[in-house]
């Protein structure tokens, strides 16, 4: 871990459930000393279930590499003992409710007066110079405010998407604001607050359909697996399963016609010379091409579209996912010595080697020892 780019940095982390862990996990996995601080019965997300051999798939996932020390923040004493640890700390990542951090004397202003180098990230559901700063914020109750609901799903029906988007999205903003702000220190010398807001991450999210909305008054529909805005891109049914086929411009929607279902003189169509036309007439569209693959097999149709330049994939099984010949794994070890695989995280290559899924409070006595009160 010594080589890697953020080995010598000092994390604390006051963090439950997805977004700040992605966060910090995503340091740690880069070298950086994470300590959690845990209530003596364990973060949320330690508890969802108990689905890999006994722990929770969440905590497995997103506290690799990671030390746990269980404080009690109410007390004085392990008050006293946070912000010592804070003292030579380089970063603070905390998801707290809003209000929490003040209450222990630890607000913005009072970490910027006490601890200047430190770079503190409060992760909260809504900015809070908004009228909805107190609001509760959990994943999906964030995706519908936000309104990716109302784009995601079939026509009769809104649909979240089926992973923790907003806090995976907020988790990643948050990774990215550190680096800048370890980038800033390093030029000046001093560390800052950040707010990051999972609302603010879903409404960036959010930008084409509203832009959309606000400059030409089209709301964006709900089309299940197909592309609201990008045409044809969608899955077509063959004889004997499905391909999803992509065409995002003029030059791969002439391969599509020529080369795969062999229809050239869809290309003399008005109606579809343009991939906005191709977007308002989608129904005439598939009217003509659905019957075309329809008699093909999903190997036939790969093979047309490979020969011709266009786009494709297939729509993958969680029961299949894990022998996807595109899907490379790194090994974790659990807190009971259990080795378990999951997916690599982008960037990392083969020598990746993460560190252990701490126990609750595996850590603590080493690390009231190292940050304890001098005399």
């Amino acid at each position: 871990m010594s080589d890697l780019a953020l080995s010598g940095l000092i994390v604390i982390a006051i963090e439950q459930a997805v977004a700040a862990p992605l966060c910090t996990v995503r340091l740690a996995d880069a070298g950086a000393r994470v300590i959690k601080i845990e209530r003596p019965e364990g973060e949320t997300a330690r508890h969802y279930d108990a689905a890999v051999a006994g722990q929770s798939a969440y905590f497995v996932w997103l506290n690799r590499g990671k030390e746990s020390a269980v404080l009690d923040l109410k007390d004085a004493a392990d008050l006293a003992l946070l912000r010592r640890m804070l003292a030579q700390a380089d970063v603070l990542v905390q998801n707290l409710i809003p209000g929490a951090m003040a209450r222990m004397g630890l607000s913005g202003d009072d970490l910027a007066r006490d601890f200047p180098t430190l770079i503190a990230v409060s992760i909260v559901g809504y900015g809070q110079d908004t009228d909805y700063a107190g609001m509760r914020a959990y994943d999906m109750l964030v995706q519908a405010e936000s309104g990716l609901c109302n784009v995601t799903g079939t026509e009769q029906t809104p649909s979240k998407v089926g992973v923790s988007a907003a806090d995976i999205a907020t988790g990643m903003n948050a990774h990215a604001a550190v680096l800048e702000a370890l980038i800033a220190r390093g030029k000046s010398g001093l560390g800052c607050q950040i707010e990051i807001a999972m609302f603010d991450g879903m409404a960036d999210w959010m930008s084409v359909p509203l832009l959309h909305f606000e400059h030409t008054g089209r709301e964006t529909g709900r089309y299940g697996m197909a592309h609201a805005s990008i045409y044809p891109y969608r899955p077509f049914d063959c004889c004997d399963g499905s391909v999803i086929v992509a065409v995002q411009n003029n030059g791969e929607w002439e391969r599509f016609c020529n080369g795969v279902l062999l229809r050239p003189d869809l290309l003399q169509r008005p109606e579809f010379a343009t991939n906005a036309l191709r977007v308002a007439n989608r129904e005439a569209l598939d009217a003509e091409a659905d019957p075309e693959i329809a008699r093909l097999s999903t190997a036939e149709t790969i093979a047309r579209l490979d020969n011709s330049g266009v786009a494709w994939g297939r729509p993958t099984q969680i029961k299949d996912l894990g022998q996807h010949p595109a899907l490379r794994r790194t090994k974790v070890a659990l807190s009971n010595g259990q080795i378990v695989t999951m997916p690599r995280p982008a960037g990392r290559d083969q020598g990746f080697h993460p560190g252990d899924v701490p126990g609750i409070g595996a850590q603590t006595r080493a690390i009231r020892a190292e940050f304890r009160k001098k005399d």
